[in-house]
């Protein structure tokens, strides 16, 4: 008794049936993209990213490094946001706390949320947030101002890598985006009924 060959119908089915799974595994990779490659450079630093933890360095050096702040806003979020010292030396290891202001110069209520950068890149990964505003939706009403503290540290390992033994100054930068999503708009009209979200 000889095999029963496939159908082409039945062959167009199943081709059709691997490529919606295809795209359906792609689209879901895409979507996981973003928080894994984020996950990825605040564990290692890759790309300017600071790492995040909660634990402070375990010893405090002599040297220091001064850590200048840098703000800015997307063109189309009506803020205004800046760090308020532009400058600070500290000891590698000692954890300090600096602080962002921002305001909402628009007459209605807006979602932020900010990113941030550490240059030069090689220096990121010894650039330890404790506590950051980052990443975290920021809903300010019209006219509101908000201070928002950083808690960081730099790795005392700095010392170790002689690629950075000439590194005296880095740079922390912030830019703040507006989010316009469904959660946004919730959070607004909670904090604001009479706007309509």
């Amino acid at each position: 008794m000889s095999a029963v060959e496939p159908t082409p119908d039945n062959k167009n089915k199943k081709l059709v049936l691997n490529l919606s799974f295809m795209v359906i595994f792609m689209l879901g990779l895409a979507y996981a993209s973003v928080p894994l490659y984020q996950l990825f450079c605040q564990v290692t630093g890759f790309g300017g990213t600071p790492k995040i933890s909660d634990v402070a360095a375990d010893e405090v050096l002599e040297r220091e490094i001064t850590v200048r702040f840098g703000s800015a806003v997307s063109g189309d979020l009506p803020w205004r946001f800046r760090p308020n010292q532009l400058t600070q030396t500290a000891h590698i290891g000692e954890s300090v706390l600096v602080s962002y202001q921002a305001t909402n110069t628009s007459d209605q209520p807006i979602a932020g949320t900010a990113t941030y950068n550490v240059s030069p890149a090689k220096a990121a990964a010894y650039f330890v947030k404790l506590d950051c505003f980052c990443f975290t939706e920021q809903v300010l009403q019209p006219g509101q101002s908000m201070t928002m503290p950083v808690l960081y540290y730099i790795d005392p390992a700095i010392t170790e890598d002689r690629r950075l033994d000439e590194i005296k100054t880095i740079t922390l930068s912030y830019t703040f985006f507006e989010i316009k999503s469904t959660q946004s708009a919730a959070l607004i009209h909670a904090a604001n009924p009479t706007k309509r979200p």
